[in-house]
Formats: structure tokens, sequence, C-alpha cells
């Protein structure tokens, strides 16, 4: 392991051990303190950042986009000091931090037997919602996480989200596909954060005036078990509660070729993400290129 490796994963496990002994109050000021630090030296992910919502909210001046990328990197930071405390958040704790709307999207959905894929953006805190999930649903569900370097920081991420109640596979090695698909052939749950896809079979799509690319895994699973596909979007406002919204259905078109189904239910998709991304634009976490034009690296800022 390099020593850049070393002190990534020193510095996670600090914040695992640490952050989540501190009081809620303190952990807060703490978390929005590391934000503004972070946006005031406007290093490469807080300029992405910035550059992501002028796609968001293209009428919006440099003010504007200034103000919006320091309440990103606040809701960023919230998302960090929540996760890092979440393990040692009571049930009580953790049913009371979140208050989704449209819920019967998802129960109803299980309760036909057919399985269900809830596919979310990079809004707000995906882990929570899914701690939520398990502990006030108590609905076990199975999903995917990018191997991280080092491996002892993807070790650390799988043994979080694993005791959050959630089932865990790995984004490579190639069986995580079928394992999902026979998950959702029994009637369970799966979920997947799902905006944005560098691999070569992302599917592309229009968002916010221009091409970008997400994965084609959440609709092809629909296809091919029958599930229901149901976007999410997550927010938060000025209390300690996280917001959500279960959207509707995402249907399997009746004609077309695999591809053409998967690529028409992924742009719904897509279309569902940019509702609820254009409502809350601070809490979208997308500190990376997303856009095809952006990842050409002669254009735009890093």
């Amino acid at each position: 392991m390099s020593t850049a490796d070393r002190l990534t994963d020193a510095l996670y496990g600090l914040g695992w051990s640490t952050v989540k002994t501190l009081p809620e109050p303190v952990a807060v000021r703490l978390g929005r303190t590391i934000a503004d630090l972070a946006w005031k030296r406007r290093g490469k992910g807080v300029r992405r950042l910035e550059a992501n919502y002028a796609r968001v909210v293209p009428d919006a001046g440099p003010e504007r986009l200034a103000e919006l990328s320091r309440a990103g990197m606040r809701s960023y930071l919230r998302y960090w000091m929540e996760s890092f405390r979440l393990p040692a958040w009571s049930p009580e704790r953790v049913r009371s931090g979140f208050e989704p709307k449209d819920l019967h999207h998802l129960t109803d959905g299980l309760a036909s037997g057919r399985g269900v894929v809830l596919a979310l953006p990079h809004l707000a805190n995906w882990d929570l919602a899914g701690a939520w999930v398990t502990t006030e649903l108590r609905i076990p569900f199975t999903t995917v996480a990018e191997r991280l370097k080092p491996e002892t920081l993807y070790d650390r991420f799988v043994a979080y989200r694993e005791g959050l109640g959630m089932e865990v596979l790995p984004h490579s090695g190639g069986s995580a596909f079928g394992t999902l698909a026979r998950r959702l052939r029994d009637g369970g749950l799966v979920c997947l954060v799902a905006d944005r896809d560098l691999s070569a079979s992302g599917t592309e799509v229009d968002f916010f005036g221009d091409r970008a690319r997400m994965p084609a895994g959440p609709a092809l699973l629909a296809q091919q078990t029958g599930a229901l596909l149901l976007p999410v979007t997550l927010w938060y406002d000025d209390s300690p509660v996280m917001k959500g919204r279960v959207h509707p259905p995402i249907e399997v078109p009746q004609t077309g070729t695999r591809a053409e189904k998967t690529a028409a239910m992924t742009q719904s998709l897509a279309d569902a993400f940019a509702t609820g991304i254009a409502e809350h634009p601070e809490d979208w976490h997308m500190l990376q290129r997303l856009w095809l034009a952006d990842l050409d690296p002669t254009k735009g800022p890093s």
C-alpha cells in the first residue's frame, strides 16, 4: 500500500472512530467548518461542483454559483458527518431522521412480489435512506459498491454498510448483475446509485440539455426480472430530518429492441433525477466530471 493510500485509510478510520462519538451539534458545526474551508480553497472538486451546477442552473451568475457551491459543500460534509455517525445512531434516531413521500410505490411493489429496483442519484444521504429502509420498514436490500483504493478503505465501506443491514456486492468481478437478478426474482429489493457511468456499457441520455452517460443496469434488471423500477430523489431542508420522494414506476416499453427499451427507460430515470436535482441542486454531490463534453480534458475545469 502506498503512503497516500495509508493516509487516506487512516483519515477515514479516524472519521468513523472519532466523529461518531461527538455530540450531534458539535459534529454539525465541525462539518460546516470543514466545508467552508474546502470551499474557500477552491480545489479541483469545488471547481467541478460549481461547473456542474452551472449546467443545472444555467441562468445563475457567478455570485449565485458561488452560493450554490458553498451550500453544496456544506451538504456534502453533512452527508459525511451523518455517515460517520450512523453506526452509532439508535434505531429511533434513524427512524426520525428521514421522511419519504409516496412510499406506497415501494411498499405496494414489494407486496406484489415482483421485486423492486430503487435507483438514486448522488443526492443528500443515500446511506441514511438505506438505513431507514432496513430499520423502519425492516426490509433488507442488496446494493453494489465500487471498489475503492486502498482495498482496506473498500473493506471499511462494505463493513459499514453491512452494519446498517445492507448486502453489499463488489461492482467489479462480473457476478453482481446475476446476484441482483436473483434477489429481484425472489421478490427482493435492490438499491443502486445510478447517475454516473463512465464505462463503455453506459447508456447515453439527455441531461440538463447535454449528453451524459448513466448505468444501464437498473433498466436491464427491470426488463429481465419483471421488477418495478422506481426513481428516488432526496434532499435536505433546514431541519435535521432528510426528505425524499419515491417517484412512480418507469414502465418497460411495449415495443423495441432490448437496447431501445433500455435507452428509453434510462432516459426516464435521468428525467426523474433531473427533477429532484433542479429542485435541490445544492444537495447533488457531483464533484466529478459527468457530461460527455466535460470528459475531454481540454474542456472546462477539472
